[in-house]
């Protein structure tokens, strides 16, 4: 096999029981992918999924070959990831935070702001950090009046800041 880009959805939080279940905190917008996985990746190794329900605020999951709580055990604090093509497909106008890190950010007259270093999540709406050549960083609310436009594989994104945010 290749060397493959893996993605994190979830991490293994406890064991469940005694037949090698595990509890996974799902970290993904589509919890409800979990319930559809024939399997997943741990560590790089490919695992077959036996079956997956919700329980809770966690998916319960058992893996082809774990059978005990011991197995179970080893994978506590292990993540669970899917490739670049399992990922699921988002709408026109959202993206992958991996996707945006490392974007280059200009003001709408084409001057460079900076690159994008974090994606904070609010209460309202998130916010590009964006870090200048200087080492100062700017916040920008992602609202349509402020993000212009995104161009992923460009890795470019236009801004229009707000007053407030001293560019």
């Amino acid at each position: 096999m290749t060397e493959e880009e893996f993605f994190t959805i979830g991490q293994i939080v406890a064991p469940h029981g005694v037949r090698g279940d595990v509890r996974i905190y799902a970290d993904t917008d589509f919890p409800e992918r979990f319930l559809k996985m024939t399997y997943a990746y741990i560590d790089g190794m490919k695992y077959d999924v036996e079956n997956a329900r919700f329980h809770k605020r966690v998916v319960l999951m058992k893996f082809k070959g774990v059978d005990d709580r011991d197995g179970s055990e080893r994978m506590v604090g292990k993540e669970i990831q899917v490739t670049r093509e399992e990922l699921m497909p988002l709408p026109k106008g959202r993206y992958y935070v991996f996707d945006i890190m490392g974007c280059a950010v200009f003001d709408t007259s084409g001057t460079r702001l900076g690159t994008i270093t974090d994606v904070l999540k609010t209460g309202s709406n998130d916010v590009y950090a964006v870090t200048g050549e200087d080492g100062e960083e700017i916040l920008l609310p992602i609202i349509p009046s402020v993000i212009v436009s995104v161009d992923i594989e460009a890795k470019k994104i236009v801004a229009d800041p707000p007053e407030w945010a001293d560019s």
